[in-house]
């Protein structure tokens, strides 16, 4: 543990150990139909608690981001392992109590926060300790968030079935604050001046290298809001489709039954809608891995160009699903996409402003999270709400990602017409 170089690797792994339990809550969907049951909450206001989750994980992420950058990172990682795990209790009581302001301040606003502070940390961290892996090391470490949703798509269903919601969220709450508060304790910043030996960035051939930009600097460039706005695209249509996927799947599933719905086939459709999120989650996880491992090599703008084209697809194909192997198969690839973008975000923040003040530049660019987090799940709850189906709403996920697949072709331009920081001169 004394030698950097070994050292940044058990960092890597305490990194992927803090991912995995705050992804968790990407597993949101399979909470949603038991609390609407058991409570009488209808779509939209059970929805309402995710909403409130994505704004302040987006919040903090941007803040979050700004202080690992000046304190350090134990400092922000246990300040977000307090706050998840403690929201994630509280959101048990919420249950108890059937409260839902109660649920939207402890699942919402503790635990969002909570979420973000430990989200930012591991990363900002692993992009100082491995300029030469970039988008391999940050796509492992976020990996772990993508896998988080299949361990609680695994055992969530039945935990909830035998268990009760509240108990479920105690549970929950209790076994991250352990895991993340231990992981968090080996995270420190690399000494400083320290650069892997014999290696040089492992960035792609087209990235620039300009000296690092300032926070000012980079916000008055066209290409960070661009960043910004494909980043808003890509959450809106991901995590519109995470907060709905089991209700979606058990839709599907229903379609096809014929007979009678009894409660040991309802219960079945249940455990299955959990078992396609849990899978999901493994391909959000190996999608993070795979596509940041290929920016490496092609570049990130081309990453996302591909990314927003075959999603826009799948989201097409979704709306006309009538069969659960196909509407498995095309969410399987979204997710595998929505994890990609995601991974491949903060590398290329940092092939294009540079890392000196990446926390907070990146943290920034998150924030887009925030209105993504709001826009997609409201917009598949409200349109489900009116019409009895999510095909509208699907259809307007696609329509946005075509968009979206627009502006990552725009993207070289702009940088070739933004080379360096302004104010530096390029002669």
């Amino acid at each position: 543990m004394n030698d950097p170089e070994n050292r940044r690797w058990w960092i890597a792994v305490a990194a992927v150990v803090m991912q995995l339990c705050l992804g968790t809550v990407y597993a949101w969907s399979i909470f949603k139909n038991p609390m609407m049951t058991s409570h009488g909450w209808s779509e939209t206001v059970t929805q309402g608690a995710f909403m409130i989750y994505a704004v302040m994980f987006a919040f903090s992420v941007a803040a979050g981001g700004a202080l690992v950058d000046r304190k350090g990172p134990r400092l922000v990682g246990l300040t977000g392992a307090v706050l998840f795990g403690s929201g994630l209790i509280l959101a048990g009581v919420a249950n108890a109590a059937q409260s839902v302001p109660l649920l939207y301040i402890a699942y919402g606003l503790v635990a969002g926060l909570g979420g973000g502070f430990g989200y930012v940390t591991p990363v900002t961290t692993l992009i100082h300790w491995f300029p030469d892996k970039r988008g391999l090391v940050t796509g492992l470490a976020v990996m772990g968030y993508g896998l988080g949703s299949f361990v609680m798509g695994n055992i969530g269903p039945a935990l909830i079935l035998s268990l009760g919601v509240a108990r479920v969220f105690f549970l929950w709450g209790g076994v991250s604050l352990l895991l993340v508060t231990g992981a968090v304790l080996f995270l420190r910043n690399p000494p400083p001046g320290w650069t892997p030996a014999g290696t040089g960035p492992d960035v792609p051939v087209d990235a620039p290298t300009a000296p690092s930009f300032t926070f000012s600097q980079a916000i008055r460039t066209r290409r960070f809001w661009l960043l910004w706005v494909m980043m808003f695209i890509a959450v809106t249509a991901g995590l519109g489709l995470i907060s709905q996927l089991s209700p979606m799947a058990q839709d599907v599933m229903i379609s096809g039954v014929s007979g009678e719905a009894t409660p040991q086939r309802m219960n079945a459709i249940v455990i299955a809608s959990g078992s396609i999120v849990a899978v999901a989650a493994l391909f959000n996880g190996a999608g993070r891995l795979l596509w940041a491992w290929l920016s490496d090599a092609v570049g990130r703008w081309r990453v996302f160009a591909i990314l927003f084209a075959t999603q826009a697809a799948g989201y097409l194909l979704l709306a006309q699903s009538s069969h659960i192997a196909i509407f498995s198969l095309a969410a399987f690839y979204i997710m595998a996409c929505y994890g990609g973008g995601l991974a491949c975000m903060p590398a290329f923040a940092a092939d294009e402003f540079g890392h000196a003040h990446i926390g907070k530049i990146y943290g920034v660019i998150f924030s887009a999270c925030g209105l993504g987090g709001i826009a997609g799940p409201f917009m598949l709850a409200l349109i489900k709400d009116t019409t009895g189906s999510f095909a509208a709403a699907l259809q307007i996920e696609a329509a946005f990602l075509a968009a979206g697949f627009l502006l990552a072709l725009s993207f070289r331009r702009s940088r070739q017409r933004e080379s360096l920081p302004l104010g530096i001169d390029a002669g």
